[in-house]
């Protein structure tokens, strides 16, 4: 077992130094050859006077979409009706959400890209007061034509004495007259507006091509009413047809960022909250510390392991807080620290199951060799618990619009799910062997209190996964999305409640039934029973451990 953890913790940190740098709120994004119908770029929760920068690079489609608008192409900016629910419901999603014609209240923008006519049409739908800042495509002829009747009569009121000078002349200004016709053409098919969505509902944008590529940027500045969380999506709707897959390839580069800074509306309290806990979790594991050097005579192994998983939290929600100060104020992590989290958060996921798989054992509490039961599970849940992380940390530094991040993220949910279930199966071996032997050792009232141990501490583990896995979630997507931050405070303070009450469980104290169990089978041999009547009252019996440690041994009756 312990040889498996090295070499899966050995993976794992190796695996963290090769991680190439995440870039957090600032998404750069490049797919070739995709054929995937619909892409989720992000979610971001927005204030009012957030930004949304989009650049999209180097667009390229199979020449039978250019000529053919029968299945558009673009982007769709939607605001949430509920949170993780898009403005768009699941009949509307039969179809290409491109083509259809929305008429809810939820502020919705749909930006249509033409190939060839090379031009973006962009449709505001919903109640909002956003503001689309972005390069219109207007018409240059008439001002074309203004240019050359302005140079032509500037050449007029020009008095040349010599014909060669005014031939000369005349060509420059020629020259002239035809350079600035070929400025304002490029200034008149790239002008930069500023345009009210609540008042302009249909925009025509500018569609830049070079070769065989397309671009094209806006920024959207969000206002009081329409503040939120929201959903950018790209669509190619050719690929929602049965048959059809057909490639393409884009980059785009999206930077979300509100008032005060590129978290989103439900990240803004979290560097504070995570150093908040990290204090309240070293706190506790210094009352826990403190705990064991008073009863150090009934200290064990295994209460030095919960210490340090008690400090492994704390490390962890420090550089976890220090992790979203710096995508706060940078709009991505500084490499350095977010190894650290990376490293500490691996360490203390393993040492969690280990030390709760380990209690459930009653390892080091009652004997100090596991059955061969016990070691398979050891040897499934440390690797599975080390690829979890490991997944989790590619999830954290790869772009959600990504094939391989929804990949990961399946792996996360199965394993997590998988180590979650693999943690009880000892527990439940613990209360099945406390049951047979309340019946066969003569000791039932020990045996029963035992037993009522195990089951408590089996709801406390069910408990706890339930909430954090599923409770949380749903209380996530109810809460309004400036108030999603609750969710990480519910699943600290619960982490909190479950550490708390397990070192409570199994605390080194001697009147604690658990830590009555004999170590071995010579000590259930060796027994005796000793009255409390008489010149025996009070007396109990000491006897020499394996350890040499002398421990007190409480008389049963």
């Amino acid at each position: 077992m312990a040889v498996a953890h090295r070499v899966c913790f050995v993976a794992g940190f190796l695996f963290i130094l090769l991680l190439p740098g995440c870039e957090a709120r600032i998404h750069k994004l490049t797919l070739k050859n995709e054929i995937r119908h619909t892409i989720d770029l992000n979610d971001f929760g927005f204030y009012a006077s957030g930004t949304l920068d989009v650049h999209l690079y180097s667009l390229q489609v199979p020449k039978t979409q250019v000529d053919n608008s029968k299945y558009p192409v673009g982007f769709i900016l939607s605001r949430s009706r509920v949170n993780g629910v898009l403005s768009y419901t699941a009949e509307e999603l039969k179809t290409c959400p491109l083509t259809q014609n929305p008429t809810s209240d939820e502020p919705l923008i749909l930006f249509l890209i033409n190939m060839e006519k090379q031009s973006v049409n962009v449709t505001a739908v919903g109640k909002q007061d956003n503001i689309l800042i972005a390069k219109e495509k207007v018409e240059a002829d008439k001002d074309q034509k203004k240019v050359k009747r302005a140079s032509e009569q500037q050449s007029k009121n020009q008095d040349k004495p010599a014909v060669l000078q005014e031939q000369a002349d005349k060509r420059s200004d020629d020259k002239k007259s035809e350079q600035a016709v070929q400025n304002l053409k490029a200034e008149a098919v790239n002008v930069t507006g500023t345009f009210n969505l609540s008042s302009h509902h249909h925009l025509t944008l500018d569609l830049e091509k070079n070769g065989s590529a397309y671009s094209f940027s806006f920024r959207m500045v969000f206002g009081s009413y329409a503040e939120g969380l929201y959903s950018l999506k790209f669509h190619y709707c050719r690929n929602r047809d049965p048959g059809y897959n057909e490639p393409y390839s884009f980059a785009v580069e999206v930077t979300e960022k509100n008032p005060d800074g590129y978290l989103s509306a439900a990240e803004i309290p979290l560097p504070r909250l995570y150093l908040y806990m990290a204090g309240v979790f070293f706190i506790a594991a210094l009352v826990w510390v403190y705990n064991l050097i008073k009863h150090s005579y009934s200290v064990f192994k295994i209460h030095w392991l919960m210490a340090a998983l008690a400090f492994t939290k704390s490390t962890s929600l420090v550089f976890h807080s220090i992790n979203y100060h710096f995508i706060k104020t940078e709009g991505h992590p500084i490499e350095g620290w977010a190894v650290m989290y990376y490293i500490t958060h691996l360490l203390k996921g393993a040492l969690l199951f280990i030390t709760l798989a380990l209690i459930g054992t009653g390892w080091a509490f009652v004997k100090y060799i596991l059955s061969d039961k016990e070691k398979k599970i050891f040897m499934i849940v440390i690797p599975l618990q080390v690829l979890a992380n490991v997944a989790y940390i590619i999830i954290e530094s790869t772009e959600e619009g990504s094939s391989e991040y929804y990949v990961w993220k399946e792996i996360l949910f199965l394993v997590d799910l998988i180590c979650c279930g693999a943690i009880l199966f000892p527990v439940v071996w613990s209360i099945r062997h406390l049951q047979e032997a309340s019946s066969t050792d003569g000791k039932a009232a020990m045996n029963l209190e035992k037993l009522k141990l195990f089951r408590h501490y089996y709801v406390m583990i069910v408990c706890y996964i339930y909430f954090t896995r599923i409770i949380a979630i749903l209380l996530k997507i109810t809460m309004p999305f400036q108030w999603q931050w609750c969710y990480e405070f519910l699943v600290e303070v619960s982490t909190l409640i479950f550490f708390v009450l397990t070192g409570y469980k199994f605390r080194p104290a001697s009147n604690n039934p658990y830590l009555q169990l004999p170590q071995d089978e010579d000590d259930v041999e060796n027994d005796e029973v000793v009255t409390e009547s008489g010149a025996l009252e009070g007396i109990s019996k000491v006897k020499k451990t394996s350890n040499g440690r002398d421990r007190q041994k409480e008389s049963t009756l």
